[in-house]
């Protein structure tokens, strides 16, 4: 029988947010409760199982993975032989407390809810100023996941501290200044759980939770939250290929009060639309922003707002990067995004990754194949670690790109193959 790549244990592994490791892990952990001693599976095992060179795995690994996913062998894409038969359980060793696996994106949930405290947040009575300042702490706590996790992780956390706070203000009592506080901390929540969600591939949501906020931000008269909103939709726009939509938007953020007098807000929002002027080939423009976001970065003063925290020398000059590939100057491109890597603090995970691909696409679109292939190999590592569907639509974009070197390109060939599991 032909080799067939096993799409149903692909799609599985997709939906529960493991990893080839991840997984390999976890039949490990599994086996051990089974069998009472651990199995050797490794990420190879899980490769070899998708690409098809395994359609039936060794009884030890195919009982766990059964009571992982809890489905037979056949729903998991497995096809047995004439002589295959589907193994029987083993007794159960004692003294060993029975786990189910919980899904990985379903634990981070769990764990982020516990740890942000979202049962502190009441439910009845009156509420106060402390209260309001319980919620506003959702929002940092949050921003420090998502520099290293990625939307995939926060985006459903967020939208459940969001429903609380819906039913707080539904069913609370509270004064009018307390009102607009409240307003002002739903709308952070909401803009930050849009931005999960956009991150995760969630667009629907996103646009959601963007009105949402923009609502938030026009009762409680916060010109600012309104201002980021705008620039986030933008970027949404860029995103779903509407550009000239993206720069109309980006240019009313930009011309609002609140981006006027507040540099840090103005220095991203003139970079976001340096990157949308290159992208529609408007050359003088795109650098008259990136000048304007200089000129303004060199005014911020103090701490900017939680949400803007990644906004750093490293992610000014990575933009800039990303502006200059968009209008085809490809070796400064890769200059900049090199410089911003160098730059970047080890805590910004998610944007390292992402600009790693800016870097490989950069080299790649100046015909430096082989280095673009080390690097997106560096970047396909540190994916796994990471929840970002935006993040991951890029790198599928380049290994449809990397196909036309496939035949004449060795480590090319061997790049796709080997993220033949990012495959959308």
């Amino acid at each position: 029988m032909a080799r067939q790549r096993n799409v149903k244990l692909e799609a599985l592994l997709k939906e529960c947010g493991y990893t080839h490791q991840e997984l390999a892990d976890q039949v490990n952990r599994t086996a051990e409760v089974l069998f009472g001693k651990a199995t050797q599976c490794t990420d190879r095992h899980v490769r070899r199982w998708i690409s098809g060179d395994v359609q039936w795995p060794w009884s030890r690994y195919l009982l766990a993975l059964q009571e992982i996913f809890g489905r037979s062998p056949e729903a998991m894409g497995f096809v047995p032989r004439k002589s295959s038969r589907v193994p029987a359980p083993p007794p159960r060793p004692t003294r060993v407390k029975e786990e189910r696996p919980v899904r990985r994106r379903e634990f981070i949930a769990v764990g982020l809810a516990a740890a942000l405290g979202l049962d502190a947040i009441p439910s009845a009575g009156r509420l106060g100023a402390s209260d309001v300042e319980r919620i506003r702490a959702i929002v940092p706590a949050l921003y420090n996941y998502d520099h290293s996790l990625g939307g995939g992780a926060l985006h459903e956390v967020a939208a459940l501290a969001l429903g609380q706070v819906h039913h707080a203000l539904n069913h609370c009592t509270y004064g009018d200044r307390v009102e607009r506080a409240l307003y002002a901390a739903s709308g952070d929540l909401a803009a930050s759980a849009g931005w999960f969600a956009y991150d995760a591939g969630r667009q629907e949501a996103a646009t959601g939770l963007y009105n949402e906020a923009l609502q938030a931000g026009m009762l409680a008269g916060d010109g600012q939250l309104q201002a980021r909103v705008w620039s986030n939709l933008a970027m949404q726009a860029r995103l779903l290929g509407r550009d000239q939509e993206a720069l109309r938007i980006g240019r009313a953020a930009v011309e609002t009060r609140q981006a006027k007098t507040d540099p840090w807000l103005m220095a991203l929002l003139h970079c976001r639309q340096a990157v949308g002027h290159a992208r529609v080939g408007e050359r003088v423009r795109a650098e008259r922003s990136l000048v304007h976001a200089e000129t303004a970065y060199g005014r911020a003063k103090g701490e900017p707002a939680a949400w803007l925290s990644f906004l750093t020398p490293a992610e000014l000059t990575g933009l800039a990067g990303a502006a200059h590939q968009a209008l085809g100057k490809h070796q400064r491109a890769q200059e900049l995004t090199g410089a911003a890597l160098g730059m970047l603090d080890s805590r910004f995970e998610r944007n390292r990754v992402y600009y790693q691909l800016q870097r490989a696409q950069a080299l790649l679109d100046g015909g430096d194949v082989e280095q673009a292939v080390d690097e997106a190999h560096r970047t396909a590592a540190m994916m796994e670690r990471v929840q970002s569907d935006r993040v991951r639509s890029r790198l599928s974009d380049l290994r449809v790109q990397m196909r036309r070197y496939a035949g004449s390109v060795p480590e090319a060939a061997d790049f796709i193959e080997q993220t033949r599991a990012t495959e959308r």
